[in-house]
């Protein structure tokens, strides 16, 4: 399970070392993606078999089912640490989150969020402002 937010700097390469708590439950690699919310996500090899898998399950026919497929699957990339704990985030998807110099891992259960650093402050300031309105409408949900 991946939880909590971290801190961490690019280097020029676009190399950045993986939160150490998170490393253990990636074993000898991840597989990284273009997320949504204009993020990156970080899944073990076994969450993206189960991702795949259901992506794979939906209709090709439908213009939404082919658009996330291409999203998902098209961006990944499989990546290894090096011996300080790094991966190289490919160009593409460093420019398809805006990373620049700082990076915020977030760890969400599942999966990991990469994030450029004033992008997340301006995300995660504007759902705290409306917090109490996502818990209403979260509890119209059941949970």
């Amino acid at each position: 399970m991946f939880i909590g937010e971290y801190t961490h700097s690019l280097d020029n390469k676009g190399r950045v070392a993986l939160p150490a708590k998170f490393r253990p439950q990636l074993g000898d690699g991840a597989i990284i993606a273009r997320g949504l919310d204009h993020c990156l996500f970080v899944f073990t090899k076994e969450s993206w078999e189960k991702l795949t898998a259901k992506i794979a399950g939906m209709s090709f026919m439908k213009s939404d089912s082919r658009a996330f497929a291409r999203l998902m699957l098209a961006g990944a990339s499989e990546v290894e640490f090096d011996n300080q704990g790094r991966i190289l985030i490919p160009e593409y998807l460093r420019n398809y989150a805006s990373l620049k110099k700082q990076a915020i891992f977030a760890g969400l259960y599942d999966r990991i969020e990469i994030w450029d650093e004033a992008s997340w402050k301006s995300y995660k300031s504007k759902t705290e402002a409306s917090s109490d309105d996502i818990a209403e409408k979260l509890g119209e949900l059941g949970i």
